[in-house]
Formats: C-alpha cells, structure tokens, sequence
C-alpha cells in the first residue's frame, strides 16, 4: 500500500523537506501532499474573483479558494502531520487538526515542548506527538511496514 500523507501547518521552515526527503532515502511507501506554502500565492488565492476594498473580503476570499485544496487532500489522505512553529499562531494548523478529528483521520502533532499547554486538546486527539521531524520518519517508517 502506497499511503498518502498531507503536511500541515507552519510554512516558516524546513520540516516538510527534512520529512520527505529522509522518506524518500528510507524508501518508505508515502505519497506527500500539502498546502499551498507561498505565503503570498496563498493569500492572493481569492484575487482571481475580483478584487476588494476590505482585507476581511479579500482573505474570506483566498481562505475559501484554499479551503478547496485543503479540504480535498486531508480527506484524501491516510494520515496528516499538523506543525505547529513558536513564532507565529498556526490557526490554520488547529483548524486541519481538528478537521481532522471530527472526520476520524489520524494525525500526528509535530512541535516542541514550550506549547505544550496551548496545544493540549489538539494532541489529545492526536495518535503521537512528535517533536522532531526525524521522529515523524520513524513513526512513519513504522506504520508502514
């Protein structure tokens, strides 16, 4: 079985590529998918229906044309991995974990221990908390073996 993983959440590092990148080396049977990561692609997303004198319209706008792919492909997937980063709110990261949750889809909280407590209902739901990338990989390597 080749199974499908979506990446979620913080787009301020390198977690996706270390993710995939040590996959591919264990050649592991995944498939990764994930949000538009361009900061300004994905707010912009929306523009293509016309333009707006508000910043509410413009990002209810884009927040709904990602919604499309975001939607899409966590249902899709076998398994999400949900980052959450120190330096910026992820309420994007929450929103996908609890997505994930109410529709059964297990999912892997990835973030270090200094958020611990904000995060608490959403590892609750998780099936492992992971603190490293390199962690992900094993957890990964072991499900699907």
């Amino acid at each position: 079985m080749n199974w499908t993983i979506y990446l979620s959440g913080e787009i301020h590092t390198d977690w996706r590529e270390q993710i995939i990148t040590r996959a591919r080396e264990l050649n592991l049977p995944v498939t990764f998918t994930s949000a538009v990561t361009d900061h300004d692609v994905s707010d912009g997303a929306g523009d293509v229906l016309g333009p707006e004198d508000k910043s509410f319209w413009r990002d209810h706008k884009s927040s709904k044309v990602n919604a499309i792919r975001t939607k899409t492909l966590i249902e899709q997937a076998d398994l999400v991995v949900v980052r959450f980063g120190d330096k910026y709110k992820q309420w994007n990261a929450a929103f996908d974990a609890g997505f994930c949750a109410a529709l059964g889809k297990p999912y892997i909280t990835l973030h270090d221990e200094a958020i611990i407590h904000p995060l608490k209902e959403v590892d609750a739901a998780a099936m492992a908390w992971a603190q490293s990338p390199q962690q992900v990989v094993d957890i990964l390597r072991y499900v699907v073996s």
